[in-house]
């Protein structure tokens, strides 16, 4: 249903347009305030900035989304259609990850965690680089670690690109980049969002090559005053 919703119809009139992108950004931007509300875990704050898989979109608890699987205090901060271009995939505003961070900031972090690239796939390098740069100004102040995205049944070997891209990308400013296109996970039909077993085995994962890791803070010039 809620994919028929995004696709709409060729021969909407820009007034449905209109109504339909407001109905999928007003269920979004719920979503993310939902997930945001459910801290799990204790310990040193950890905080989250992702899409639609750290929200768990589509799972029939969204505190069971991966992030739950990492250590600490867990924060969560994801936005469905978010990536980390500028270029927002459903038009709801300013809602990329650098958009997101110093809001989701606001009460610190001992780490951070930056987890996206599937909505990136459609952008150009250009624009990915933009909003990585961006991003990595707001979180010079706190260790990071990148987490990559995993090759789904809907975008299969296009995240490649974007795999490379990031990997560059984190190396230039110094901060560990975690590929995840081999882990195979169960997937809903839609073909991109994990099953609850999927986020459970992608949390997993991701939580033991983090703790592989020396978390970094980003090398970027340091902004003019």
């Amino acid at each position: 249903m809620l994919l028929a919703v995004l696709a709409g119809c060729g021969t909407e009139s820009p007034q449905q347009r209109a109504a339909r992108i407001h109905g999928v950004c007003t269920l979004y931007r719920k979503l993310a305030a939902d997930r945001a509300a459910m801290v799990t875990g204790s310990g040193p704050r950890v905080v989250v900035i992702g899409d639609s898989w750290s929200v768990g979109r589509n799972l029939p608890d969204p505190a069971q989304s991966w992030p739950a699987d990492l250590p600490g205090e867990v924060h969560v901060d994801g936005f469905s259609g978010s990536g980390f271009s500028e270029q927002d995939m459903h038009r709801c505003g300013n809602v990329s990850f650098a958009d997101r961070a110093p809001a989701a900031l606001s009460g610190g972090a001992n780490l951070v965690v930056v987890e996206g690239g599937l909505n990136d796939v459609p952008r150009t390098n250009a624009s990915i680089r933009s909003g990585f740069d961006r991003l990595m100004t707001v979180l010079r102040p706190y260790d990071v670690v990148v987490i990559g995205p995993p090759i789904t049944s809907r975008h299969g070997r296009k995240v490649l690109r974007i795999d490379r891209l990031l990997h560059r990308l984190c190396r230039h400013v110094g901060v560990p980049y975690v590929s995840t296109l081999d882990i195979k996970l169960s997937y809903m039909p839609d073909g991109l969002h994990p099953t609850a077993e999927g986020h459970r085995k992608f949390g997993r994962i991701v939580a033991a090559r983090i703790a592989q890791l020396s978390p970094a803070r980003p090398t970027v010039p340091t902004p003019a005053p």
